[in-house]
């Protein structure tokens, strides 16, 4: 009896909702947003530095604090810059919570670098191209 209920109650919530649509502007926004994360997280020294330190793996957040001519807040702050980025995460070993740099957020941000760089090279070659011969390349 009470799994017909169950079931009952599944199938009419179902007729009441409305489907998730998949829409491509909406993603690509979601995208846009996660490199602005990750670029405004670079944009600091410090956790430049944190993201380099946190390579291997083996400081913790105790120990990276150390480093740094701040207190130990600041840097946890730091580093949950970090973390919402996507570019540190932080494991507990035992009574320590030890940061380590998340190798594919960097790859995402180095092949988004790259991709200006191509498309800024491109521009710039066509400008050289049109100052050298402006006549030639009004013609194309």
């Amino acid at each position: 009896m009470l799994l017909c209920l169950l079931d009952y109650a599944r199938r009419d919530a179902q007729k009441h909702l409305t489907p998730i649509k998949y829409n491509r502007m909406v993603v690509w926004m979601q995208i846009a947003l996660d490199h602005d994360r990750i670029f405004a997280a670079l944009g600091d020294a410090t956790r430049r530095d944190i993201v380099r330190r946190a390579i291997d793996g083996e400081e913790g957040v105790a120990e990276l604090a150390g480093h740094y001519p701040m207190s130990f807040a600041a840097v946890q702050k730091h580093v949950a810059v970090l973390e919402r980025a996507g570019l540190v995460s932080k494991h507990r070993v035992g009574r320590r919570k030890v940061v380590r740099t998340n190798l594919t957020a960097l790859r995402v941000a180095r092949r988004l670098l790259d991709q200006y760089e191509e498309l800024w090279r491109q521009r710039v070659e066509r400008m050289s191209r049109l100052i050298d011969d402006p006549q030639k390349e009004a013609d194309r």
